[in-house]
């Protein structure tokens, strides 16, 4: 039996790498793009070795988890469609397949989990695989330590965690990241967000309620100037 969602709060957590699950069976599918989304990581599918490489030749991802039981695997190894990033991959596999490892599919570093797995094995290895390597950043994406934000899409994510950010917010935050160690006045905010200076408590207030969603996670990234604004990034207490 496969491992339950309900292992999560004692899980590894990614920290918003991409990873492109290669699973046909949709339960499966399921499963883990749900507990690997909920565990941090960014998640897209694919429902065959063909389809894996057509995303593989046009985005680059993080990590590879990939079914070994695919029925077009087997040719796969003999394509040679040019690559530019090679990610780790990590191979779901039967016991008595582990001689079936697919070197010659050529991509990164590699580890396998045995099925049935469980979900806790699976986010362990994953966590051993991308250790050390700093996360791809896509074409919209900036990004401040474990803070990113995905403009395309309108979403802000701190160590993986999807911050849920309102219309003002996320203005607010996207200013004061481009930004970086700079103090921004409340006037200049206040234009930024809204288009004109809205008054000293209404900045006040959205700046305390980014401030709840986005500093839960230590070293806070949110600071006050007294009397100048307010900044976005590292204090040099907290380096």
């Amino acid at each position: 039996m496969y491992g339950s969602a309900s292992e999560k709060p004692s899980l590894p957590r990614g920290a918003g790498q991409h990873v492109l699950i290669v699973v046909d069976a949709p339960d499966v599918a399921e499963l883990l793009s749900t507990t690997m989304e909920l565990a941090g990581y960014r998640i897209h599918t694919a429902e065959s070795g063909t389809e894996a490489v057509a995303r593989l030749t046009e985005q680059r991802f993080d990590l590879v988890v990939l079914d070994l039981a695919l029925p077009d695997l087997e040719g796969l190894g003999r394509e040679r469609r040019p690559l530019t990033h090679r990610p780790p991959v990590l191979f779901l596999t039967r016991y008595d397949s582990l001689g079936e490892l697919l070197p010659e599919v050529g991509l990164g570093e590699q580890d396998y989990v045995t099925k049935p797995f469980r979900i806790a094995e699976v986010l362990a290895r994953a966590q051993v695989l991308l250790r050390g390597r700093k996360p791809v950043r896509r074409d919209g994406e900036l990004s401040y330590r474990d803070l990113v934000l995905d403009d395309p899409a309108c979403q802000a994510l701190r160590a993986g965690r999807a911050l849920n950010l309102t219309p003002a917010e996320y203005r607010l935050l996207r200013y004061l990241l481009v930004n970086a160690h700079k103090v921004l006045s409340k006037e200049q905010i206040g234009r930024y967000v809204w288009g004109d200076f809205h008054g000293d408590n209404a900045i006040e207030q959205l700046v305390s309620r980014l401030r709840r969603k986005v500093d839960r996670e230590a070293p806070p990234l949110i600071h006050t100037r007294r009397g100048f604004g307010y900044w976005l990034g590292v204090s040099s207490e907290d380096r």
